[in-house]
């Protein structure tokens, strides 16, 4: 992993090339680190000094993230454990059972229930309960995420082609060329009023696809209070995983 020098802080990030990138594009964010996309021909010189330039906003991110840790904690997946969904937490009842021979979850009257196998050792329910969970999410928040798309996207006059919750290591949300929008499934744990500002935002660059002023009206035209929501993202995603 490349790394470049700010005063006495090295700074490691991930570098990748693109033919359609005229310059330097950098992001910092909680799953992924520094990341670095830049032109095929482009010098590490001409990385550096971009990566010196932005050095202050990037050390100011890390310590963003540094801050939330504390908030963080390792999931045991073990009974009495709570979840979000949608803003609400529910506990997890773990059922051993003698001829189970794979993992099952359940949500039924505000609780998750899960059968693993009795045999199992706590470090294999750890890994195949993160996987049941993580289907439970895409499955669930899928329908519901198409319920909420369904009620923003006539104010603004769209139809996206598709719409797919999935796995996203560094985004929230995508919008693709063809109308089809990808929404991570970690933000189905956080309030559905969160959840309606990915959405819309998503929505928003069917529009326009950058960041302008003219995306972030188009947004506040129907969540005039995106700014609220997008901080509370801000502060809080990064605790949004399992």
């Amino acid at each position: 992993m490349p790394t470049f020098q700010y005063g006495t802080t090295s700074i490691d990030y991930h570098l990748s090339h693109s033919p359609s990138k005229k310059d330097v594009t950098i992001a910092v964010e909680w799953h992924t680190g520094v990341s670095v996309v830049a032109p095929e021909n482009i010098t590490h010189e001409r990385i550096d000094t971009v990566l010196r330039g932005k050095a202050p906003w990037i050390l100011r991110r890390l310590a963003e993230f540094e801050e939330i840790k504390p908030q963080l904690t390792h999931r045991e997946f073990i009974s009495g454990e709570k979840f979000p969904y949608l803003g609400r937490q529910y506990r997890l009842k773990v059922l051993t059972v003698d001829d189970a021979s794979e993992t099952k979850l359940t949500f039924q009257n505000g609780r998750f229930t899960a059968t693993v196998p009795k045999s199992s050792l706590p470090s294999w329910r750890e890994e195949h309960l993160r996987q049941a969970f993580r289907v439970w999410y895409i499955e669930h928040g899928t329908a519901k995420v198409q319920q909420r798309m369904k009620l923003f996207a006539p104010r603004l006059g769209l139809e996206p082609s598709k719409v797919v919750v999935k796995d996203q290591q560094a985004r929230w949300g995508s919008c693709t060329k063809n109308g089809t929008i990808n929404i991570n499934w970690r933000i189905l744990m956080a309030p559905m009023r969160i959840v309606d500002y990915v959405v819309v935002h998503e929505l928003g660059h069917m529009i326009h696809a950058d960041h302008s002023s003219d995306f972030w009206t188009v947004v506040s035209s129907v969540m005039p209070d995106y700014d609220e929501r997008k901080e509370w993202l801000r502060v809080h995603g990064p605790t949004l995983q399992l």
